[in-house]
């Protein structure tokens, strides 16, 4: 499929924030344990308005289908040239590629607004994610072990990281 992201609008808040929903219940993607409120990630998504620090969405037919965020890393001046990438697809939207395409986007995109490191936070039980990151030239930097807690089963963490050829 031929893709194309735009940066989200506040009108897409909603959607971006179901895709986000409907991911909790595999405990595979996000830390989270209960659904997240639209008003609970004003103040998120004020924070990807900014050109450093977008935040992408994907739409087809009239939906959004995907999403991406260019996060801050640890929020001191010395990180400035880091980001988190985050990547949240709907399940009518996986496995065709979309991953991929925004993946490699945003290491495309990295160095013109600035970054030379990417990173990735990815469960150790997430192999598709961990796939997906290692396809593109991240290996794992950090392994963080049972620091999350799932219905009662520790998980580990995996920081992914990739330098950005400027």
């Amino acid at each position: 499929m031929n893709w194309e992201y735009r940066l989200a609008t506040r009108d897409d808040l909603a959607q971006i924030v179901g895709i986000y929903n409907a991911t909790i219940a595999s405990r595979q993607v996000t830390a989270d344990t209960e659904p997240v409120s639209v008003a609970s990630r004003q103040a998120w998504f004020a924070a990807h308005q900014q050109a450093d620090r977008p935040l992408w969405v994907v739409e087809h037919a009239g939906q959004i289908i995907a999403w991406l965020s260019f996060s801050s890393f640890y929020g001191r001046p010395a990180y400035q040239g880091t980001a988190e990438v985050s990547i949240y697809l709907a399940e009518s939207a996986r496995g065709q590629g979309l991953g991929q395409f925004l993946l490699q986007a945003a290491i495309e995109y990295s160095a013109g607004i600035g970054l030379h490191t990417l990173l990735g936070f990815i469960f150790g039980h997430n192999t598709p994610s961990i796939g997906l990151f290692e396809a593109h030239g991240f290996a794992v930097w950090g392994h963080l072990p049972g620091v999350a807690e799932l219905d009662g089963i520790a998980r580990d963490l995996l920081i992914m990281g990739l330098k950005i050829k400027s």
